[in-house]
């Protein structure tokens, strides 16, 4: 069975009780999704925990991009300190292996993404948009997976013609719901969304302990307790 692990942002508590989901629903093969250490309190565990993983596909998110090449990232209150400390945590060599990863996987006839097939930063709504083909450029596949917006969702695209399944963020959730989510594949390529708790407020206060009076991490301490982008 494969496990869909996309957006982890270095929540190694939310990553430890999500791996012990899949294990426990018989995961034998993972599928992870970019934007691994990030934003997150314990990047380098994050890490070391998803590269122990046997039967592992890597994919790149824009974490990985902007970590590797930190000009690249947005001007924001957020974004450039957390990928300077993200980037003096991991090391250089470390940033640049993962910035290197490639963009897309095909497997078992599905596309996997980060963003969408045409960008790791524009990704598919919830609900059907007259974007979805322009989004699906260049794309064949019946099932396209992919992450970037932290919520969970299956639907079809807007014409029919594609299945677009986003299992949901592991480490920093938006749709309200502060557990861990993630999902599983099964067999009979059926999608199987899961959330598991774990504990939030101290993923969050690791973050405050470990970038003590940093603003960006006090923002994302805050995404991470109320599940929500716009805090």
């Amino acid at each position: 069975m494969l496990a869909l692990l996309y957006d982890v942002h270095g929540n190694r508590a939310a990553l430890d009780a999500v791996l012990a989901d899949a294990r426990g629903r018989g995961a034998d093969a993972w599928l992870l999704g970019g934007d691994y250490a990030l934003f997150g309190p314990e990047p380098e565990a994050a890490l070391e925990r998803l590269r122990s993983l046997p039967e592992a596909t890597w994919i790149r998110g824009n974490g990985e991009r902007w970590t590797a090449d930190p000009d690249a990232a947005p001007d924001n209150p957020v974004v450039p300190a957390a990928v300077r400390a993200c980037r003096a945590a991991l090391g250089d060599a470390l940033a640049d292996e993962l910035g290197a990863l490639a963009e897309h996987s095909l497997l078992g006839g599905t596309r996997f993404v980060h963003g969408s097939p045409v960008s790791d930063v524009r990704s598919f709504a919830p609900e059907p948009d007259d974007e979805d083909a322009e989004l699906l450029a260049g794309a064949a596949e019946a099932r396209v997976v992919f992450g970037h917006t932290h919520l969970p969702f299956r639907r079809r695209s807007a014409d029919g013609s594609v299945e677009l399944v986003n299992p949901g963020s592991v480490g920093m959730p938006f749709d309200g719901d502060t557990r861990a989510a993630y999902a599983l594949v099964h067999p009979d390529s059926t999608v199987e969304h899961r959330r598991v708790p774990y504990d939030v407020a101290a993923s969050a206060g690791r973050l405050r302990e470990r970038w003590p009076g940093e603003a960006w991490a006090d923002i994302v301490a805050r995404r991470i307790e109320q599940a929500r982008m716009d805090v």
